[in-house]
């Protein structure tokens, strides 16, 4: 998937304007993000898990080049193949080689954000393979030629009547009201196709070192049937998806299943430690996992943004955060969306092309108290910002004009010295007072208006807090 990140602005501003897509999105908060407090809430011991979760992500990025020596060692034990790719292009170079090199002519899919930084289904398309994405809204998504808009419901911005239309003129079907009987022509289709597949591509929510398990959590059950199914399964995931043992893996699955959709347990957790034994009833002949860089040293080496390699990928920060909630996926202009994508994106494509990432966040926190493993994705986010602001001794990649440099650091004199903030304190109510209405500033001309566009600000107060405090006390 080509970024786009450059058009943040463009993008969120017609997301704003569309009332169907409003409606879907105020349907997160209600939905998915409500269910995972409901499911906290009802977890003994909450908080301690959340904890337990979050060691157990920090001591495996701590020692990830331990554990993907160790994953090594297992998966090949298992009889399946192991590849540790630099980056997507060679990620997905080495999948389209095995397919040809097999005589592949259909690849079905379970849902995956690794391929979506591979661009995966494009370049199987190039070399003459029909890729299908099995899980319903990635279905889709597929059929309408888009990028997913949420890492739970790729297709949450779409409505009843947008999939019967998508049907009707993709599939041939007729127009229908009925969810269950789109949900029927969709398996219908992929029923086919099933039958089909000469190799499974699949994801992995984690990756079990010790043992070399891939594991996959689903609601639709097409992950057991893509791991299963063909003579080839092929796993593709980041290096961050890695888990020490079992034991772990069981604390993380509560967390994730729990903070992504509010559920005790998906209606499927699938585990695959490799091809098919000579006891097992099904399987496939053939496995391969594909581990993934792609950026994610770059992660592993800044300490100010190692903690976003403990992400789990459950989405609660995007159901939590009130900007993704009214700008939606497609705005952050790649594959990872909402405050988390606002870190990951950047640093994973262009900091200067992604400038505007950063910055769409309130800083309101919720993302951190929404996170199952307590991320702290603000502090990171002003991390950022910083950089782009200051340049970070690289004049090039400054964000900030000199005449916004020059201003806050003049409003930073001004702010440490108590004479001068009285007296601009008083200058500035002077100022607003023509354009404010019972005490809020609600509309600035010229250059400041862009402030008061969407913020309404208090007027400054007639008598300082200062001057109240020496009054109070004489």
């Amino acid at each position: 998937m080509k970024p786009v990140t450059e058009k943040f602005q463009e993008i969120a501003s017609s997301t704003m304007k569309d009332s169907k897509v409003q409606a879907n999105l105020n349907a997160l908060y209600e939905g998915f993000h409500t269910r995972r407090i409901e499911a906290g809430s009802a977890t003994h011991n909450w908080e301690d898990l959340r904890d337990r979760g979050r060691a157990i992500r920090q001591h495996t990025v701590d020692n990830l080049d331990l554990y993907i020596q160790i994953l090594e060692e297992a998966v090949t034990a298992n009889g399946g193949s192991f590849y540790l790719a630099d980056d997507a292009d060679e990620a997905a170079r080495y999948v389209v080689e095995l397919a040809k090199s097999r005589n592949v002519k259909t690849v079905i899919k379970s849902k995956s954000m690794l391929s979506e930084e591979m661009s995966l289904n494009s370049k199987l398309e190039e070399n003459g393979v029909e890729p299908v994405e099995t899980d319903l809204g990635e279905y889709i998504i597929q059929l309408a030629d888009e990028t997913p808009f949420h890492i739970i419901a790729p297709a949450m911005h779409k409505d009843t009547s947008d999939v019967s239309d998508l049907f009707h003129e993709k599939l041939g079907t007729p127009k229908s009201s009925d969810v269950n009987e789109l949900a029927g022509t969709a398996r219908s289709q992929l029923r086919e196709k099933f039958f089909q597949a000469d190799m499974g591509v699949t994801g992995a929510n984690f990756v079990v070192a010790e043992t070399g398990t891939v594991a996959l959590v689903s609601n639709e059950g097409n992950g057991r049937m893509c791991t299963s199914m063909p003579k080839i399964h092929v796993a593709v995931t980041g290096m961050e998806k890695i888990v020490p043992t079992m034991n772990e893996l069981s604390t993380l699955l509560r967390l994730l299943i729990r903070s992504a959709t509010g559920q005790w347990i998906s209606s499927y957790v699938t585990t695959v430690s490799g091809p098919r034994s000579l006891n097992d009833e099904d399987g496939p002949e053939e496995f391969h996992l594909v581990l993934v860089d792609n950026g994610r040293s770059r992660l592993l080496a800044d300490p100010d943004l190692r903690e976003a390699l403990l992400c789990v990928r459950c989405g609660a920060c995007m159901n939590a955060c009130p900007v993704y909630r009214k700008v939606g996926g497609h705005s952050y202009g790649w594959v990872y969306p909402g405050p988390i994508g606002a870190i990951v994106s950047p640093v994973l494509t262009d900091l200067k092309q992604a400038k505007d990432l950063p910055f769409a966040s309130s800083l309101c926190g919720a993302c951190h108290e929404a996170c199952p493993v307590k991320i702290n994705i603000p502090r990171m986010l002003l991390h950022l910002r910083r950089k782009l602001s200051e340049g970070d001794n690289d004049a090039n990649s400054q964000s900030s004009s000199i005449a916004e440099r020059i201003f806050m650091r003049g409003f930073s004199i001004v702010a440490g010295n108590p004479l001068l903030m009285g007296f601009s304190m008083r200058f500035f109510r002077m100022i607003f007072s023509p354009f404010s209405k019972n005490g809020k500033v609600n509309k600035l001309p010229g250059l400041l208006s862009g402030w008061t566009e969407y913020r309404t600000f208090p007027l400054p107060a007639r008598v300082t807090f200062r001057r109240l405090w020496k009054l109070k006390n004489r």
